[in-house]
């Protein structure tokens, strides 16, 4: 049965149709993908489009493109990239940059917008949690990039803070993107720990306790910038 995909920009109906095929079998592992002429003419969509869904896929380590071979299904003999290798904007900023932008500014939003959740926000959080889970356990990598951008994104609309909602809005595509680039090299164990570390996010929001929430929040950056490998600096001790 084919996926009703709603209303969803071109370009994301395009990256979870191949991710259906590779998910299916229709395109298996190691398998070189058809030219982006032919893939472009077969999905009904521009190259444009393509490319962009293609970069995506990359960066998620579901597909590889080899200098002079082509792109293929991540497989034996396509491994995935090295720890940071598929972050595509270099030009603009570098992936370090980015994870010292988002300590600084998603653990203080995270802060600020505790003591000033809805239960509302809380319902959608939960259930943005839930599928962040849930996607992960099925294999549904789209889904569950998703659901973690869902997640970040709802705790910065909640910020009481219209600067930093402006300026997270003026850096989403990079924030976005970062949060894409661990995929490839995220063990089972370190997900399930991040999983936990959504749920204990979550509940610091809930209790409305915004230092424990910043706190939960540079936990949860902080290990994901290592398996993206970066190194970010820890706070300080006796530093609020």
């Amino acid at each position: 049965m084919e996926e009703d995909y709603g209303k969803l920009p071109v370009t994301e109906v395009v990256t979870r149709r191949i991710q259906e095929m590779i998910r299916s079998g229709e395109f298996p592992p190691d398998a070189k993908l058809p030219s982006q002429r032919i893939l472009s003419e077969r999905l009904g969509v521009s190259r444009a489009s393509l490319r962009e869904a293609l970069l995506t896929l990359e960066t998620l380590g579901l597909i590889r493109t080899l200098p002079a071979r082509g792109t293929f299904v991540r497989g034996e003999g396509t491994q995935a990239p090295k720890a940071g290798q598929n972050w595509r904007h270099d030009a603009r900023f570098s992936i370090t940059e980015v994870f010292q932008t988002r300590l600084v500014i998603e653990c203080e939003m995270c802060r600020l917008a505790a003591p000033v959740m809805t239960k509302a926000r809380l319902e959608e959080l939960a259930e943005a949690a839930r599928t962040f889970e849930v996607a992960w356990r099925n294999g549904d990598l789209l889904a569950h990039v998703e659901a973690d951008l869902t997640f970040h994104s709802l705790i910065a609309d909640a910020c009481p803070n219209a600067m930093l909602r402006m300026f997270y809005q003026s850096i989403h595509d990079v924030l976005s993107e970062s949060q894409r680039v661990p995929i490839p090299n995220t063990e089972v164990s370190r997900m399930e720990a991040s999983i936990s570390e959504h749920h204990a996010i979550f509940a610091a929001l809930t209790a409305g306790d915004g230092p424990a929430a910043a706190e939960a929040m540079r936990t949860h950056i902080g290990n994901t910038a290592s398996i993206a490998g970066v190194k970010v600096m820890p706070r300080e001790p006796g530093h609020s």
